[in-house]
Order: C-alpha cells, then sequence, then structure tokens
C-alpha cells in the first residue's frame, strides 16, 4: 500500500470515529433547555387555559391546565425525538411526525407509539412572566 492510500485510510478511518461518537447517546451534553435555565420562556397571556404553547427554540411546551397552574415540558418526542409541533383544543400535546399524544396536566401518553412520558421542567411565575427554574431539585 502507498503512503498516500495509507494517510487517506487513516484518515477516513478518523472522520469516521468523529462520526460515530457525535451519534453516540446524549448522555453528558448540555439539554437545548439548559441555556434557558433563569430566563422568562413565556409570558401568562400567551398560554390559553386548558391548553399551551409550543416554544420552538428552547424545545419546551408549557401549558395551563387548570388557572394559573403552569407547566413545561420537553418539545423532544420521546418516541423518536422529533420535535413537538403543537398542543391542540383537546387538551393534548401533539407530536406530528408519528401521531403520539401527551397529556398537558402530566406529560403522559395518551396515545402512542410514544410509550415514555414528555420531561418534566419546573417553572416560576414572576408578575406575567413564565420563568424556567435553574434547576429541577425544587
Amino acid at each position: 500500500m502507498s503512503r498516500r492510500r495509507l494517510l487517506g485510510a487513516a484518515g477516513v478511518a478518523g472522520a469516521a470515529m468523529v462520526g460515530a461518537s457525535a451519534c453516540a447517546s446524549a448522555e453528558g451534553r448540555p439539554k437545548p433547555q439548559d441555556v434557558l435555565r433563569g430566563r422568562v420562556v413565556a409570558q401568562t397571556t400567551e398560554i390559553p387555559e386548558g391548553g399551551g404553547k409550543v416554544i420552538v427554540q428552547g424545545k419546551l411546551v408549557i401549558t395551563q391546565p387548570e388557572k394559573g397552574d403552569y407547566r413545561a415540558y420537553s418539545a423532544v418526542c420521546t418516541h423518536s425525538g422529533c420535535t413537538i409541533q403543537e398542543v391542540t383544543e383537546t387538551e393534548n400535546i401533539h407530536c406530528l411526525c408519528h401521531g403520539s399524544e401527551f397529556d398537558i396536566a402530566t406529560g403522559e401518553v395518551l396515545k402512542g407509539p410514544a410509550t415514555e412520558p414528555l420531561e418534566k421542567f419546573s417553572v416560576t411565575i414572576d408578575g406575567t412572566d413564565i420563568v424556567l427554574d435553574k434547576s429541577d431539585d425544587s
């Protein structure tokens, strides 16, 4: 094998290793929501009672199942990682990729193919600001 081919093969192998590591488990990587911790993510006036709103840039779903009760969930569907697109008028968080539906009050699966609930985040209300808590230990 020529030196040029050997170096080329080594380069391809190195690139494959980098690519494989990028596709590896997401453990240890920051979540999209982490950059929003401690920040205002929505206004209470934007979240309808019995409904919710998808915050696409933060991959969050903010809901208000009952008057004054605000909840936050990951907008990453637990089935295949698609971003949740809507909160329907039937009080469900709905992923249009494969049809999974989640409860706005609990994040629990109402209709598959998803089998795991959405990840919950805690929020604080400050006037009309909905602030994503700095940690979920509270």
